[in-house]
């Protein structure tokens, strides 16, 4: 079955394993999500510099998409590391980096190098969350490697 399960929510003692090669991936992707979703946050409020780039990205009113995309990604991010719903964490946690890829290329244009303000960076997690979403859902519909 490749819904959502009760043993989806199942902390699990092999998922931290960390000589498993997905269970490393899975939640270093889950990790990486918590800067990003933190960025959006400074001295106690919105970063303001955060809700300017919504804006210019068209994503109105900007303090709520704001607050989605945080909640997207930090919940994401929680969900890969401990191994919970991996499968729909790691599609939505991809989703979020597409997204981001999206308003990048809305302000700046192309750009590719992520230390110039590119989207190299969120493109490579997207993909490897998305890695992390299709493994699951091999396992989950009993495909073999």
């Amino acid at each position: 079955m490749l819904g959502i399960t009760r043993s989806d929510f199942a902390i699990r003692r092999q998922s931290f394993q960390l000589l498993e090669p997905w269970n490393l991936l899975r939640i270093v992707c889950g990790a990486f999500m918590f800067p990003h979703a933190l960025s959006k946050f400074a001295h106690g409020g919105f970063n303001p510099a955060i809700v300017g780039f919504f804006d210019k990205a068209g994503f109105h009113p900007p303090e709520v998409w704001m607050a989605l995309a945080f909640v997207a990604e930090f919940g994401s991010g929680v969900a890969l590391v401990l191994g919970l719903c991996t499968r729909f964490a790691a599609l939505a946690a991809a989703g979020a980096l597409i997204v981001a890829v999206y308003a990048l290329q809305v302000v700046k244009g192309f750009g590719w190098l992520w230390n110039l303000g590119g989207y190299e960076y969120p493109v490579f997690w997207a993909v490897t969350a998305l890695a992390v979403a299709l493994h699951e859902f091999q396992i989950q519909s009993g495909v073999k490697r």
